[in-house]
C-alpha cells in the first residue's frame, strides 16, 4: 500500500487531451483521515466534465497497457481559450466511491471505520487508494458491498435535494426531465413513498414503458405530437411549479415555464398583462444538451431559470439536514436508492478509446462502473 494508481486528466497546450495512470505514494492518514482501498467508482455525467472536457472523444485514441495506457483525444482550437486555466493540470477523476478503511489516524472517528466498508465524496476516486477526512465516508450497513455503494452520494443525494428544495420554496410538486435516468428512477421512487407528485419528461416510448414499470402517474415524452397538450395536462393536474432540467440546453426549459403558465390560467383569476402571479422555476442541473439554453419568454413575468448544484445546496441545509438525508440513503441502499451497471471496468479498459466513445454517450439506462483493483 506505499503507492497506488490514480487516473488524471491533463488538458496540454498543444490541444491534446490525455488520460494517463500516475502511480503516487499513498498519504499516511493524519489524525482525522482515513485511508480507503477504492474498490467501486462510479462514470457520472458530473465525472465527464472533467474526464475529457473539451475533448472530440469520437477521435481518441489509445497507446501503451497496463499502468502506461494513455488515452490521447484532440480539442477543437476554438475551445482552448475557454480552457485556458485547465491547460497543463494533472487533474483528479471521480467524484465518489466505495472500498474498505485499511488505515486510519488517532481519533476516535477514524479508528471506528478501519475495516470499514465505506462510501465516500471525496473527488479523485477513480484510484486505489484515497486518503480522506472521516467525516467524509459514509458507513455502510452490514451485507452491502462496495459496489452496491459506490453511488451512495450524487444521484441519490441529487434526488432526495431536489424534494428537499420543493418543500424549502413552497413548491407542492415536481417535474423532472430525462426522468428514466438511474436518477430519475430513484426521484420516482423517492416521490411515490412521500406523497409527492411527479411529472416525468422522457424522449422515447422505451422510456416510458421503465417508469410505468415503477408506478409513475404522469409521464410525458417529448416525442409525440401532442407533447406540450399533455405536459399542460399533467402540470395542471400537480399544479408543479418547480422543475429540474438534464439537458440544460435546447428550449425545453422553456417549454417547461409554458406549460405551467398555460395550466396556470385554466384557473379563473383576475386578467394581467403580466400573467400568472405564481411563480414558476426551473433549475438547470444539468448539460446533456450542450447547445444554448433557449427562453421565449411567453409565460408572464413571475418565473425564474437559475442553476441547482448537489455540493451547494447541502452547504446551504447545513451539516444536520445532511447527515439526516445521508442516513436515508444509507438505510434505503438497497431498494429506493439502487443502482444497477451496464458495465464493469478496469482502470485501463476504462482508458480503451471504443470504451470510452460507449459511457461518453450518457445513454438513458446505462450507467458504468469503475473498479480500480481490478487487473492492475
Amino acid at each position: 500500500m506505499e503507492t497506488g494508481l490514480q487516473m488524471q486528466s491533463t488538458l496540454e497546450e498543444s490541444g491534446t487531451l490525455k488520460l494517463t495512470l500516475s502511480s503516487l505514494k499513498v498519504q499516511a492518514p493524519a489524525d482525522h483521515e482515513v485511508v480507503v482501498r477504492v474498490e467501486a467508482a462510479p462514470i457520472n455525467p458530473s465525472d465527464l466534465g472533467v474526464v475529457f472536457g473539451p475533448a472530440d472523444v469520437n477521435a481518441a485514441t489509445t497507446t501503451g497497457a497496463g499502468a502506461d495506457t494513455v488515452l490521447s483525444a484532440p480539442v477543437n482550437p476554438q475551445f482552448m481559450p475557454r480552457f485556458k486555466a485547465r491547460v497543463g493540470q494533472a487533474l483528479p477523476i471521480g467524484n465518489e466511491g466505495a472500498g474498505v478503511v485499511v488505515a486510519a489516524g488517532n481519533s476516535p472517528e477514524a479508528q471506528a471505520l478501519i475495516g470499514k466498508t465505506v462510501g465516500v465524496l471525496g473527488g479523485g476516486m477513480y484510484s486505489q487508494y484515497r486518503t480522506v477526512p472521516a467525516m467524509m465516508c459514509l458507513p455502510l450497513q452490514d451485507g452491502t458491498t462496495a459496489k452496491e455503494g459506490a453511488s451512495c452520494f450524487v444521484n441519490p443525494l441529487t434526488s432526495l435535494g431536489m424534494v428537499e428544495t420543493m418543500r424549502m420554496e413552497g413548491h407542492k410538486a415536481l417535474v423532472h426531465t430525462a426522468a428514466a435516468s438511474n436518477l430519475g428512477q430513484m426521484l420516482n421512487k423517492i416521490c411515490l413513498a412521500d406523497g409527492v407528485e411527479l411529472v416525468n419528461i422522457v424522449r422515447k416510448q422505451e422510456q416510458v414503458d421503465i417508469l410505468k414499470g415503477l408506478g409513475a402517474k404522469y409521464i410525458c415524452n417529448s416525442s409525440d405530437d401532442s407533447f406540450m397538450a399533455d405536459l399542460t395536462d399533467a402540470i395542471h393536474a400537480t399544479g408543479a411549479t418547480l422543475a429540474f432540467d438534464a439537458t440544460g440546453g435546447g428550449e425545453l426549459a422553456s417549454q417547461i415555464l409554458t406549460a405551467m403558465e398555460q395550466a396556470a390560467a385554466r384557473t379563473p383569476s383576475e386578467y394581467s398583462i403580466y400573467g400568472s402571479t405564481t411563480h414558476k422555476q426551473v433549475y438547470l442541473y444539468g448539460g446533456l444538451d450542450l447547445s444554448p439554453t433557449k427562453l421565449n419568454r411567453a409565460y408572464g413575468m413571475a418565473w425564474g431559470v437559475g442553476g441547482w448544484l448537489l455540493p451547494l445546496f447541502l452547504a446551504k441545509v447545513g451539516m444536520e439536514k445532511g447527515a439526516e438525508l445521508r442516513s436515508r440513503v444509507a438505510s434505503e441502499l438497497k431498494t429506493t436508492f439502487a443502482s444497477h451497471y451496464t458495465q464493469e471496468l478496469s482502470l485501463e479498459e476504462m482508458m480503451t478509446a471504443d470504451v470510452a466513445k460507449q459511457y461518453n454517450a450518457k445513454l438513458t439506462g446505462e450507467k458504468y462502473l469503475v473498479c480500480p483493483q481490478k487487473d492492475l
